[in-house]
């Protein structure tokens, strides 16, 4: 048996999903009498050689949260072959209650065959967190070739620290291994995800499948910069952050709030003492800044006249930076750090506002950048 440490945004029936197990074997081995009641921290047995029996033979129902290749990686295939198999022509784009055929899984469709392991293939090193069926669905390939490549016995052993070749790739004897690069870079450069703080396009609209792809590569550059500006440059932050802003923007669809903001007139709260003040400092940028006293601050703080121009707070090269400023105003890093996905989310919203949406796209983000 192997053990798992909840983290924020986890459910019983997702690391269920995750280990190829059941939420009563879970329950059972775990002595949890409420399936609904997990904690973060909380020091989960996960039973060994546990096959769950794939829904309706060979099919699987996407739920909330869902991502193609966390699919894959689950069932043991590959992403290209479960968006053949399904007739998806772009695999970011699948929605809930969709019905999938699983390759190779009882449902009729041909099965997949594994990629060879390659000689001298890249590496990666295991990170916390991570599953081989994650890992597996975020390079395309299987946990059955990840076992055969790395000689694993038990897919739900491994450990942090042990470094795995990925079958059918080659970049270099010791390198680590990252995911295919994507366009949409740092600066204009295609497949550039900004140093420790960055992220592809590609993961991004993974994260977000509602974000297009022309504004993902206009956002991207000044996205990374914040959050390289701000220290958010390890995955648990980067997959917090990203999460309340997907809510907080509507997948960074909105930088400007569509009511007018005459409801924050008179707010002396946010600093609206003067007349015409809750539409001139409404909610702007990916985190929405309101108010005139915020508007002073984050300005102040970023050397850029916003309550003389609160139009700018909009603007991508200024927006994604109030972003950053605000996170780290507010220590989020601490907080993403010790995994209380719940209080940034309270220190963001002042409440919990949201919140089943916000952690659907923090377990989204988990499986794209986990």
């Amino acid at each position: 048996m192997t053990t798992y440490s909840v983290r924020s945004g986890d459910t019983l029936s997702g690391l269920a999903q995750r280990f190829n197990t059941s939420v009563g074997s879970l329950q059972k081995t775990n002595h949890i009498a409420n399936a609904n009641l997990i904690r973060v921290g909380q020091r989960l047995t996960v039973p060994d050689g546990f096959q769950a029996a794939p829904s309706k033979a060979g099919s699987y129902t996407v739920r909330s949260g869902d991502t193609l290749s966390g699919i894959a990686g689950r069932h043991g295939t590959t992403t290209a072959a479960l968006a053949k198999a399904n007739h998806i022509a772009n695999p970011n784009k699948i929605y809930v209650g969709q019905k999938l055929t699983i390759p190779g899984a009882g449902g009729g469709s041909a099965p997949v065959t594994s990629k060879p392991p390659a000689s001298g293939g890249a590496s990666y090193t295991v990170r916390s967190g991570d599953t081989l069926s994650g890992i597996a669905g975020r390079y395309g390939t299987t946990v059955g070739a990840l076992q055969q490549a790395n000689h694993i016995s038990n897919p739900n052993k491994i450990y942090v620290g042990q470094k795995l070749t990925i079958p059918g790739r080659t970049g270099g004897t010791g390198g680590t291994s990252k995911p295919p690069p994507s366009t949409g870079g740092v600066n204009g450069t295609p497949g550039t995800s900004g140093g420790k703080g960055g992220v592809t396009a590609a993961q991004l609209r993974r994260i977000m499948p509602n974000l297009s792809q022309a504004k993902a590569e206009q956002y991207l550059p000044h996205l990374n910069k914040a959050m390289a500006e701000a220290n958010i440059n390890t995955p648990r932050r980067k997959e917090m952050f990203l999460a309340q802003l997907a809510h907080e923007s509507g997948e960074l669809r909105y930088m400007e709030e569509i009511a007018s903001g005459a409801a924050y007139e008179g707010r002396k709260d946010l600093g609206n003492t003067q007349p015409g003040d809750g539409k001139r400092y409404k909610g702007r940028g990916p985190i929405q800044l309101t108010g005139r006293a915020n508007y002073r601050a984050a300005g102040k703080a970023l050397g850029i006249d916003l309550e003389g121009h609160p139009e700018r707070a909009k603007d991508p090269d200024v927006a994604f930076r109030i972003a950053g400023w605000y996170w780290q105003s507010r220590n989020l890093n601490s907080y993403a750090d010790a995994g209380n996905f719940r209080e940034v989310t309270r220190r963001i919203n002042g409440g919990y506002n949201g919140l089943a949406s916000r952690e659907m796209y923090y377990r989204r983000a988990q499986d794209v950048l986990g």
